[in-house]
C-alpha cells in the first residue's frame, strides 16, 4: 500500500516492514512465518507439556504404574471435588458384589479424602538419580498404616493399576520412540539419498532398486518375524532399541527419495559448480553446500513422519509384538479389545485420546513448518 493523503503513515510502515524482511536470514523468516500459524503454535505448546510430563513422570504420576491393588479392580475415576467445608477432595469408594449376579460395583462410602499439590507419596528416584517422595497431585494425607492412599484419578484397570500413572509413564516410550527413530531415519535418508542424487549413474540405480525392494516388503509379516526373533527375556530397554531400529530401517526410504530429487536439481547450480572448481571435495559440496540449501524441507518431512512412527509403535504393542505392559499406550489398548469391557469401563479407552491428540499435534506442527519453509511466502 502506498501512502495517501488520508493515511500517509500506514503506507510508510508497510514499506519499511517489507524492506526489513530483506535483512532477515532464512531461519528468521521461517520463525516469523511459523508464528502466524496459531494452530501450530498451540500444538507445539501442547507437545511441550506432554514431553515435560513424560520427563517428570515419577513426579507427575500419582503412584506406581505397575502396582496391583486387587481391592480396586476396574475402579471408576475419582474426580476431584470442591466445597467450602472440605476444600479440594474426592469421595472414597468401596467395592461391592451383587449376591445374585456376582457382578462387582463401587459405591460411595460417604467419607472424603483431601487432595493437594506437592504431596508426600511413594518414594521414587527423579531422573533415576534423585530420591524423592513428593508428587505433583494426590491425597494430602496418608493411610492408617502410614502408606499412601491409592488414588485413581482416571480409574483403574483389570489388575487395579492406576490408569493415569500408566498413561504418564507410557508417554515416555510412546513419545520418545518417534524422535529416536527419526534421528536414525534422518541419518540414513540424508546420507544415502544425498549420495544417490549426487553421484548418479550405477550407484543411483543400485540405491533406487534397494529402496524399491524395501518398500515392497509388507510390514506386518516383518513385524511378526521380528516378534519371533526377539528373545522373550529381553528387558524393556533392549526391546525399545530393537523396535526403534526396526522402524527406522523401514522408514528412511521416503526421505532418501526426497533428498535425491532435491540434490539432482541442485547439483548443477552455479554455487555447486563454483565450489567444485575451487577445489572442494565431493563430500564438502554435498554436505556443506547442497544439503543445507533445503534443510527446512527435510525438517518438515521428518516432523510429518513422527506421527507415523508413534502409530507404528502403538500398532506393534497393540498386537503384542512390541513392548510389554505396563510400558506404552499400545499395550494399554489391549485391555479394550473386549466390547463388554469398553461398554462397562470406558475409561480404558483414554490411551486412544492421548494417541489422537499427540498425532494431531505433530501433524499441525508439521503443517505449520511446511508453510513456514517457504520464507518468502506472503502472509
Amino acid at each position: 500500500m502506498m501512502p495517501t493523503e488520508e493515511n500517509p503513515i500506514v503506507g510508510n510502515l508497510e514499506d519499511s516492514s517489507e524492506s526489513n524482511l530483506a535483512t532477515y536470514s532464512q531461519w528468521q523468516l521461517i520463525r516469523r512465518n511459523f508464528a502466524y500459524h496459531r494452530l501450530a503454535l498451540i500444538s507445539l505448546f501442547l507437545l511441550g507439556i506432554l514431553y515435560c510430563m513424560a520427563g517428570l513422570a515419577e513426579f507427575v504420576a500419582t503412584g506406581d504404574p505397575g502396582k496391583i491393588e486387587v481391592d480396586y479392580i476396574y475402579c471408576p475415576p475419582q474426580s476431584p471435588q470442591w466445597s467450602l467445608s472440605e476444600g479440594l477432595h474426592y469421595q472414597e469408594l468401596t467395592r461391592q458384589t451383587d449376591p445374585i449376579s456376582l457382578k462387582q460395583y463401587y459405591t460411595v462410602t460417604g467419607s472424603t479424602v483431601p487432595l493437594g499439590f506437592f504431596v508426600k507419596g511413594e518414594t521414587y528416584h527423579l531422573f533415576g538419580l534423585i530420591p524423592w517422595d513428593r508428587h505433583l497431585f494426590g491425597p494430602s494425607v496418608l493411610g492408617a498404616d502410614g502408606e499412601p492412599i491409592p488414588y485413581y484419578f482416571l480409574g483403574g484397570d483389570e489388575y487395579g493399576r492406576d490408569v493415569f500413572s500408566r498413561l504418564i509413564y507410557g508417554s515416555r516410550i510412546s513419545l520418545s520412540i518417534g524422535l529416536f527413530s527419526i534421528v536414525v531415519t534422518f541419518l540414513l535418508g540424508t546420507v544415502i539419498g544425498g549420495i544417490s542424487g549426487y553421484v548418479g549413474g550405477r550407484v543411483d540405480n543400485m540405491i533406487q532398486r534397494l529402496i524399491e525392494v524395501i518398500n515392497s516388503f509388507p510390514h506386518l509379516p516383518l513385524w511378526l518375524a521380528f516378534a519371533a526373533v526377539v528373545p522373550g527375556d529381553w528387558s524393556p530397554l533392549k526391546t525399545y532399541f530393537a523396535i526403534t531400529i526396526l522402524l527406522s530401517l523401514l522408514a528412511w526410504t521416503g526421505l532418501a527419495r526426497v533428498v535425491r530429487g532435491k540434490i539432482l536439481s541442485l547439483r548443477e547450480e552455479d554455487y555447486a559448480v563454483a565450489a567444485r572448481l575451487l577445489g572442494a571435495g565431493d563430500g564438502r559440496v554435498l554436505f556443506r553446500h547442497l544439503l543445507p540449501g533445503f534443510t527446512s524441507h527435510i525438517i518438515v518431512s521428518l516432523s510429518l513422519s513422527v506421527p507415523a512412527m508413534i502409530l507404528a509403535e502403538t500398532t506393534l504393542s497393540f498386537l503384542g509384538l512390541g513392548l510389554r505392559p505396563p510400558v506404552v499406550w499400545g499395550v494399554m489398548l489391549q485391555e479394550a479389545m473386549n466390547i463388554d469391557v469398553v461398554a462397562n469401563y470406558p475409561w480404558l479407552l483414554l490411551p486412544v485420546f492421548m494417541i489422537i491428540m499427540t498425532v494431531m499435534c505433530f501433524n499441525f506442527v508439521g503443517d505449520g513448518m511446511r508453510d513456514a519453509a517457504d520464507p518468502y511466502a506472503s502472509r
